[in-house]
């Protein structure tokens, strides 16, 4: 990894962040939880106010000038993403976040397609908005679900992985950076073995759009999943990239406004995709907000941020490691600046509990991966996670807090 850049000045960068100034329970504000939702810089909160205090109006349906404001921001933003993720604009579908992106190829891809006998494969790793979907599908299609399994580091074992995508596979839905271990898989090769066997594949890109630079041209998958508001955009945005013939069969998902040509009570004709599977009033305002998002993260440049987080997971995980009695889980060799741990005789809520009365935010629970917690043999763990606004020096309070607190559970 290249060292980043001395041109960026990480001080000024983090000073775009409102909420990083704050204090909590008298506590200067630590927040080790990026994984669960980004911050939002200035820049994005601008946007959303202006568009409400300025642009406020319904999109795709008025001629008058705020219509047509509001219209540009909404296309803005997919025209923005597209270039972001290095796809077309006509084959991004601007919805709520991953878990909506994902049940959308479920309902209308994977429903219509498949039957008895058939098979979709999964990973260890997956959050439950990747794994839930394809449940209710088979129990409606008779289909089956197989997991390929992980390495005692957390890595997928490829052998293993490979040896179950078999004929009756029809499907292959993987995370690309697990949110619980940090473990980035490595879906070029992965998608390029399921292409030579004729298997779709879905990935699920919530963790890795925003710490990392993408081109999904190059990936290869025929679906790709993000979520905006871990990408410090608003919440309830996101987007589904499909291949054009996908977008092509697939009927709609959900039926309304805005996803037709002609309406009759004979019937209706459809509009071509993405139209089609963005039916009813969208979040006009979070959209502006992705949209200055995307430009943010644009300008700071994808690999500077990867760069700046791979710098901070390095100390992080070097300084947990001389916590006596603590134990992480996913030490993959391609890893993303997420750490779970636990540490001997504290439960994970304990943990958190005591940490946020230091001003620390990280995650505790099963973070929406059941599975894996099982294959782990634990009920919990507790996960920080760090973003390019964290620092090293938030990294250092972070340990004090963290031995005083073991101290106190001891």
């Amino acid at each position: 990894m290249n060292a980043v850049p001395n041109s960026t000045d990480w001080a000024a960068v983090r000073a775009d962040f409102p909420v990083l100034t704050r204090e909590v329970h008298g506590k200067p504000l630590i927040y080790f939880d990026s994984a669960n939702t980004g911050q939002k810089p200035e820049a994005v909160i601008a946007a959303v106010d202006d568009f409400y205090r300025r642009h406020n109006a319904n999109v795709s349906r008025a001629v008058h000038a705020l219509g047509s404001e509001a219209t540009e921001l909404y296309e803005s933003a997919r025209s923005k993403l597209a270039r972001f993720l290095n796809v077309r604009g006509d084959e991004l579908v601007l919805c709520s976040g991953t878990t909506f992106a994902i049940n959308l190829v479920a309902y209308s891809w994977a429903l219509p397609r498949l039957k008895a006998g058939d098979a979709i494969v999964l990973t260890r790793m997956e959050h439950h908005a990747n794994i839930v979907p394809w449940q209710l599908v088979a129990q409606r299609t008779g289909a089956v679900i197989k997991v390929a399994e992980i390495d005692e580091r957390g890595q997928l074992d490829l052998d293993q992985l490979y040896s179950l995508l078999t004929p009756e596979v029809k499907l292959l839905a993987l995370t690309h950076v697990s949110n619980v271990l940090g473990t980035v898989n490595p879906v070029r090769e992965i998608c390029r073995e399921a292409r030579k066997r004729g298997i779709v594949t879905l990935i699920d890109g919530s963790q890795a759009a925003p710490h990392r630079p993408l081109d999904i041209a190059a990936i290869g998958c025929d679906f790709y999943a993000i979520t905006g508001h871990k990408m410090s955009g608003p919440t309830g945005t996101g987007a589904l990239w499909a291949r054009r013939e996908h977008l092509d069969a697939m009927p709609p998902f959900i039926g309304g406004g805005e996803m037709i040509k002609e309406v009759r009570f004979e019937g209706t004709v459809f509009a071509d995709g993405p139209r089609r599977f963005e039916a009813g009033t969208p979040n006009i305002a979070g959209f502006a907000g992705l949209g200055a998002a995307v430009d943010y993260l644009s300008a700071l440049g994808m690999a500077n941020i990867e760069a700046r987080e791979q710098a901070l997971l390095s100390r992080f995980t070097d300084a947990l490691k001389q916590v006596p009695g603590l134990r992480i889980f996913g030490e993959a060799a391609d890893k993303a600046a997420v750490v779970s741990f636990l540490i001997e005789g504290a439960h994970a809520h304990d943990l958190a509990t005591l940490l946020d009365l230091e001003g620390v935010a990280i995650r505790s629970g099963h973070h929406c991966a059941h599975p894996l917690m099982q294959h782990f043999g634990v009920p919990a763990t507790c996960r920080a996670s760090l973003a390019y606004y964290n620092t090293f020096e938030e990294i250092d309070a972070f340990v004090t807090a963290l031995t005083k607190v073991r101290k106190l559970l001891a």
